[in-house]
């Protein structure tokens, strides 16, 4: 019995989860989820700070820091927050769909369209290849995304016993 090979893998180039996982992990972004924490921390603060540049306006709007100012930080922290959670839900998406891709011992693939679609079986070296990458390296993104998102919600629960206080 002739056993499948990697090198006969019907699969466009594009559409591999393996060459999928490579993408993303060197795309411009995703690439920031593999960082040292240092460096991780420090992107997610940069994005925080560029969300102020829509949440604070709309947070003095609505609490002018001349007369409110801990209501005007906590909301356009809290504004500002959100800019963080959009771009952490899209990696989040981002790297489910390159593991569970891994994951599965069938590709779905398009050969020229969308009308063409077919589904190849991975070979068993090929699975356990790409378990253990699943493994090894996208496990601990994503358990570094769901950390900063906790992270997130209990900045947000601190946030609102402390407007609660100062009302």
């Amino acid at each position: 019995m002739i056993r499948p090979s990697v090198n006969h893998c019907p699969v466009p180039m594009e559409q591999q989860p393996l060459n999928e996982y490579e993408e993303l992990k060197t795309s411009w972004l995703f690439c920031d989820c593999i960082l040292n924490r240092r460096d991780y921390i420090t992107k997610m603060l940069w994005i925080w700070s560029l969300s102020w540049v829509v949440a604070g306006p709309v947070a003095a709007v609505s609490f002018p820091p001349q007369k409110q100012l801990a209501h005007f930080l906590l909301s356009g922290a809290a504004g500002a927050s959100l800019g963080v959670v959009l771009v952490l839900v899209r990696l989040w998406l981002g790297w489910m769909y390159v593991r569970d891709r891994l994951y599965n011992s069938t590709v779905f693939y398009e050969e020229s369209g969308w009308y063409d679609g077919q589904t190849w079986t991975k070979p068993e070296e090929v699975i356990v290849r790409d378990r253990l990458i699943v493994t090894y390296e996208i496990k601990p993104i994503l358990q570094r995304l769901q950390f900063t998102l906790a992270a997130l919600a209990g900045m947000f629960v601190i946030g609102t016993i402390v407007w609660q206080l100062l009302s």
